[in-house]
């Protein structure tokens, strides 16, 4: 072992508090002294957030202002929270307290239970499944495997929202969710499940954060014990704190404002289970005089990988979109990000798997390499790929195709209708292959349309999807082939698939990929459909789906494949098309210039544009360019800055600000956000360029008429270190 690698694994312990701040840039600087009152940091992806707050905990605790045992930071994973606990030990801050949400709320549940309640403490279950079929039974309300698990489902999201049975219905109706049972059927089942649990003596994982809650507020003296031993509080993750978290958050402070909270609003993709970036976004408004620090400086990816993510994030909308963080890379430049339209699903698997060959085969790791997908039923596609071209993998977040309940239970269908034959009345007159498996199929829930909704229900039908598309394919490959054939295909494909667990590409969809990173990253099913997920219809659904793409896409160090196919079978229809949340940022999709990288074989390294019919051409522009570096510009922010994001900027920063006060009382007295007054890109443009006239002013891109005209005056005032004159609006008070 070398000394250089003996140092990256076990790193000298700062000798003192100073030592502590050494490697941490400006901002990560600014979080880890900012010791005092309640704290906001928004971290970026890739920005360094856990350097910074566990560096900020070990300064405090180095420099005497902390003591270990009077902190508490608080995550959402066990990986996570030992990750920071790792971190402060190497930082020389052992002792420092570091759980998730629910293990913290447990520790004080078994201490305090004897005092609070008496007795024992109930028996914590480790699945409410069971429990939940139970209730169905005596409700008889019959409930298949995928049905129980949407219902426990909705069950969790009730408890973690503070919703009780009888408020079950319109409170997911307001929230839009879509029940898998009717709704009063649900709250039926919710009501009947808490009185079971009753009965039995046990409490669930949502119980332990409500009964931590209740005992907090009806006991003021086990309240005022907990924080006089927790008085300093970090919360990593907050933009996925539910409803429920945040009321047990602000009974460990109390009065106090110890508190600070490390967050991204792109990243809340977890909705679903409750999880609100609200807590986050009105942290200024509930601590007025809260420090606010931005990471934006980008470790993890390359300029053209960064370049991508913020131009999915330009094109949100909505309160999370308004928040919204520009990431500046420092890293070296990279590859662009590739784009490749395939035929069908197969084609596309298949061409990920000679890539990463290639990859692999160039010096890449395995384990440096992984694919991506919206959904789990995907995965079966890209492991038979993968295990045909002889290249290891592991799933991540996800069930083996073949180990999954309803594909066994499928499995054992489809071998009792081969080993029946002709006999099976099942499938009198059904002579090819493909309508067999759909027969059998159609016996264990399998539909031609779709499931409303997500959840358990739609997996399940996805995934013996999967199985009736793998039955076409196999028909169409095999003339004359049985369904003995088919079963013999599926043994030897689940044997094959059944290896050892090895350390190799990892498969994951993309919510379990949050927190990961890799050297190389494949997007992959990247279409209508599928991204944004047919089931999400709101506006907010459809922007949580974004968000998704952009937490896949901040995954990627250095290389992203990004990838599509005009239909799901080979031979299918070819009516599909590449996801709407690449418009104008793939080359030659509308609204964007490029260049596409090398295709693979099988696809097509192309864009199509979205626009239905050709709109007449405009007189071509000359090419924006930095005026720094001389690079074209194709993002609409930096030519609103004529400038590259990586260059240096010499931005009036007192100017800057004035602009954004001046802007805060304008979008006050119109009733409306500060981004339609003009966007930060417009301010710090104005910043950059200070015009002495209107001439130069209007050159500004964001300036049009109608805005020079209106705030024409007073921005220029402001410009020359005046302060503007306000002008009676005529215009508006005509309207």
């Amino acid at each position: 072992m070398t000394a250089a690698t003996h140092s990256t694994l076990f790193p000298r312990v700062p000798d003192s508090a100073d030592a502590v701040l050494e490697g941490l840039d400006p901002e990560q600087r600014e979080v880890a002294t900012a010791l005092r009152g309640p704290v906001c940091v928004l971290a970026g992806a890739g920005t360094g957030k856990t350097r910074a707050i566990t560096h900020r905990i070990a300064y405090g605790v180095r420099a005497g202002i902390l003591q270990p045992s009077s902190v508490l930071a608080v995550t959402f994973t066990n990986r996570a929270a030992g990750e920071m606990r790792g971190r402060l030990r190497q930082l020389g801050a052992a002792g420092v307290q570091a759980r998730t949400f629910h293990s913290a709320a447990l520790r004080q549940l078994q201490y305090f239970w004897p005092k609070a309640v008496g007795g024992s403490m109930p028996r914590l279950v480790d699945r409410k499944i069971q429990l939940v079929a139970d209730a169905a039974a005596a409700c008889r309300i019959r409930l298949d495997r995928g049905e129980l698990r949407d219902v426990t489902a909705e069950i969790e999201w009730s408890k973690v929202t503070q919703t009780v049975p009888a408020d079950y219905a319109p409170a997911a109706a307001k929230a839009g969710r879509e029940s898998p049972r009717d709704p009063a059927e649900i709250a039926q089942l919710y009501s009947v499940y808490e009185d079971l649990k009753r009965d039995r003596s046990v409490i669930d994982f949502e119980d332990v954060l409500l009964l931590t809650v209740a005992v907090l507020q009806d006991r003021h003296d086990i309240a005022e014990q907990v924080r006089s031993q927790y008085q300093h509080f970090v919360v990593d993750e907050y933009q996925d704190v539910s409803p429920l978290q945040q009321r047990l958050l602000e009974l460990w402070l109390g009065e106090r404002d110890s508190l600070c909270v490390v967050g991204d609003a792109s990243q809340t993709i977890y909705s679903f289970t409750g999880a609100t970036p609200d807590h986050l976004l009105d942290f200024r408004t509930r601590h007025p005089g809260a420090t606010v620090v931005k990471l934006v400086r980008d470790y993890r990816s390359t300029p053209q990988v960064v370049h991508l993510a913020n131009g999915l994030l330009a094109q949100a909308r909505g309160r999370a979109a308004d928040h919204r963080l520009e990431l500046i890379s420092q890293r070296e430049p990279g590859p662009e990000p590739a784009y490749t339209e395939y035929t069908d699903e197969p084609v596309e698997a298949e061409g990920a798997a000679r890539r990463i060959r290639e990859l692999m085969e160039s010096g890449v790791p395995a384990s440096e390499i992984a694919i991506l997908f919206r959904t789990n039923a995907q995965s079966e596609t890209y492991e038979q790929a993968l295990a045909d071209a002889g290249i290891p993998y592991q799933l991540r977040g996800a069930e083996r195709f073949f180990d999954r309940p309803e594909v066994r239970k499928a499995s054992v269908a489809l071998r009792g209708a081969a080993r029946f034959g002709g006999n099976d009345s099942l499938l009198d007159d059904v002579v090819d292959l493909p309508s067999q498996v759909r027969a059998v199929l159609s016996g264990e829930g399998w539909t031609a349309q779709p499931p409303a909704g997500s959840g358990a229900v739609r997996e399940r039908w996805e995934s013996l999807a999967a199985l009736v598309n793998l039955a076409r394919d196999f028909a169409a490959a095999r003339a004359g082939a049985t369904l003995g054939d088919l079963v013999a295909e599926l043994d030897e494909r689940a044997n094959a698939q059944h290896a050892p667990t090895v350390q190799g590409v990892t498969l994951a969809s993309l919510h379990s990929a949050k927190g990961l990173e890799w050297d190389v990253v494949f997007l992959v099913g990247v279409a209508e459909g599928m991204m944004p997920i047919t089931y999400a219809k709101t506006d907010e659904q459809i922007e949580e789906e974004r968000r998704l793409l952009y937490v896949g896409v901040t995954r990627a160090r250095e290389r992203l494949y990004v990838s599509w196919s005009l239909s799901r079978s080979p031979g299918g229809r070819p009516n599909r098309r590449p996801s709407r949340f690449l418009d104008g940022l793939r080359p030659g999709s509308t609204g964007t210039a490029g260049r596409a990288a090398v295709a693979g074989a099988g696809g097509v390294e192309r864009g199509f544009t979205s626009a239905p019919a050709a709109a007449p051409r405009r007189k071509q522009r000359t090419p924006a360019r930095c005026r720094v570096c001389g690079r074209t510009l194709t993002d609409a922010g930096e030519m609103k800055l004529m400038r590259c994001e990586d260059c240096p900027s010499d931005m009036d920063e007192g100017l800057y600000e004035r602009l954004r006060e001046w802007r805060a009382v304008q979008a006050e007295r119109s009733g409306q956000p500060a981004f339609c007054v003009f966007t930060d890109k417009t301010l710090m443009a104005i910043a950059e360029s200070v015009p002495d006239d209107e001439r130069e002013l209007a050159r500004i891109p964001g300036v049009g008429m109608r805005k020079l005209n209106r705030y024409g005056t007073e921005v220029l005032a402001l410009c020359a270190g005046r302060e503007p004159v306000e002008e009676a609006e005529e215009e508006d008070e005509d309207d």
